[in-house]
């Protein structure tokens, strides 16, 4: 998945505090693209193009999860990956390399919050998966990308039910229930500092002027009894929702968490045989007519 998947915006520069995050966030984006890999191939082979795209765009392309499975989807076309982290797009460029794909891969860094967008081409084919709700002006973006776009191109974005759950209901044993308590917690958080996270895009994309040809939900349920990943994909989504939910979680509740992600302690989460992967993913796929 492409994913501008931290769920926390990307402006400014970054300190040493930042960089880390960022490189915390970077693990998370790669964990996303190696556990939902054949989830996203099956929405990238869905996409009705009426021929291959020679010229794509990833918008919030992060550290290229998305640009990739369109590679793979697509190899005959060029993609050009945007982003606001250096960082992200480094790591895209290193991975284009060691895969033989630099030349099909163009990094741009920009902030798609500015008025001005840099030259992104007229692409037959933009692709933004979870970057739109982090942009304060989505309305503008859409239109952007609208005016950007080659005649009959096609605008696909996707969108994610917050990030995804892991633990049985019933875990774990000494506070059940605690993964949806963070998990409200957390929402209640984004729905004031992202309030598009979660947003039904298809009227807004026919408010911009596009011609909106389909749309489904992907629902995700992989068992990960035997995956290291998705262990560390588990601890990294929980960590990032602890930021935004401690501080309204009860004490109880905090200190359950603490311990599922303290890698050192018997109840950590990379300990449980009991895990899987849990989300959905809206998809809109909207033309340019």
């Amino acid at each position: 998945m492409t994913s501008q998947h931290s769920h926390t915006p990307h402006h400014g520069t970054h300190g040493p505090h930042q960089a880390h995050e960022l490189g915390d966030q970077a693990e998370l984006l790669d964990l996303d693209a190696e556990v939902l890999a054949e989830h996203t191939a099956s929405i990238t082979a869905w996409l009705p193009l009426k021929t291959s795209p020679r010229r794509i765009v990833d918008l919030g392309c992060g550290t290229g999860a998305g640009t990739f499975a369109l590679l793979d989807r697509f190899p005959e076309a060029h993609v050009t990956a945007v982003d606001t982290s250096t960082a992200h797009l480094e790591q895209l460029r290193d991975k284009a390399c060691a895969r033989g794909v630099e030349e099909h891969v163009r990094t741009v860094q920009a902030d798609l919050d500015d008025f001005d967008w840099p030259d992104l081409g007229s692409p037959d084919l933009v692709w933004a998966s979870a970057s739109m709700h982090h942009m304060a002006h989505p309305d503008r973006a859409l239109s952007t990308v609208h005016g950007m776009l080659a005649p009959g191109g096609l605008f696909a974005v996707v969108e994610l039910a917050g990030f995804p759950r892991f633990l049985p209901e019933d875990a774990p044993e000494d506070r059940p229930g605690l993964e949806e308590r963070c998990h409200t917690a957390s929402d209640r958080f984004h729905a004031e500092h992202v309030p598009h996270r979660g947003a039904d895009w298809g009227p807004m994309l026919a408010a911009a002027g596009f011609t909106v040809e389909g749309e489904r939900t992907v629902s995700v349920h992989i068992e990960g009894a035997r995956s290291e990943a998705v262990g560390r994909y588990a601890l990294g989504s929980l960590q990032r929702v602890r930021g935004t939910a401690a501080e309204s979680l009860a004490g109880e509740d905090l200190a359950a968490l603490d311990r599922l992600l303290d890698t050192d302690s018997p109840h950590s989460i990379l300990h449980r045989d009991d895990l899987a992967v849990r989300t959905e993913r809206a998809v809109w796929a909207a033309r340019r007519t």
